[in-house]
């Protein structure tokens, strides 16, 4: 939590060199606890490859990784990496039991939410296909083709609608409608699936 706090306080732009050496200082102490406690971790594993590849062991890698990268490097280069260093915060992930039974719960619904994005992907083509169909004749700027009318497909059924990109015919804005409807449905359903999913992970835990 400190190393994300340091990253955003860095972002300030008026910020004073010596708070920015103070900064710098403490995110190199906690690069160098990171960087013990991963290669403790290695040693200690039964199975050193595996935790290096897994969920966590990558996500250790990656606490670390961009601070070493960093090294000798440019600074357009070096506002990349330091963006990476946000992974650390998944490093909370291993020390909270809630997050475990979200994690869980993942993965014995992962199927559900792979068909549920799946779904998702081709309702998000055929809305580019039908409103560019409606649109591009009276609004060639903003529905050119439908990789362009793909914005608006999103933006639309996710009912977020940000109002730069909407239809002006009559025809639009009834597929529209019926596009915003589908998008509150679709909005329900990973929130159903996960639940579902969250309850099993419990009750096998009361079970247990």
């Amino acid at each position: 939590m400190i190393s994300i706090i340091i990253f955003s306080i860095e972002t300030i732009p008026d910020l004073k060199p010596h708070t920015r050496k103070v900064l710098h200082y403490v995110d190199l102490f906690i690069v160098a606890v990171f960087t013990i406690e991963y290669f403790l971790r290695i040693y200690l594993a039964r199975h050193k490859f595996k935790f290096i590849f897994s969920f966590f062991g990558l996500i250790d890698l990656l606490a670390i990784l961009p601070f070493y990268l960093s090294i000798g490097v440019d600074l357009r280069a070096l506002r990349a990496l330091r963006f990476l260093s946000v992974f650390r915060i998944l490093k909370l992930i291993r020390y909270s039991k809630a997050i475990h039974h979200f994690v869980r719960a993942i993965k014995s619904a992962k199927e559900e939410i792979l068909l549920f994005i799946f779904a998702t992907l081709i309702l998000i083509f055929f809305s580019a296909v039908g409103i560019y169909y409606f649109e591009h004749e009276q609004q060639p700027e903003y529905f050119s083709s439908v990789f362009d009318s793909l914005w608006w497909a999103v933006i639309t059924l996710t009912t977020v609608g940000y109002g730069d990109v909407y239809p002006i015919t009559v025809g639009g804005r009834i597929f529209t409608f019926f596009i915003l409807m589908i998008g509150l449905g679709i909005i329900a359903i990973p929130t159903a699936i996960i639940s579902a999913a969250l309850t099993k992970s419990m009750d096998r835990k009361g079970e247990k």
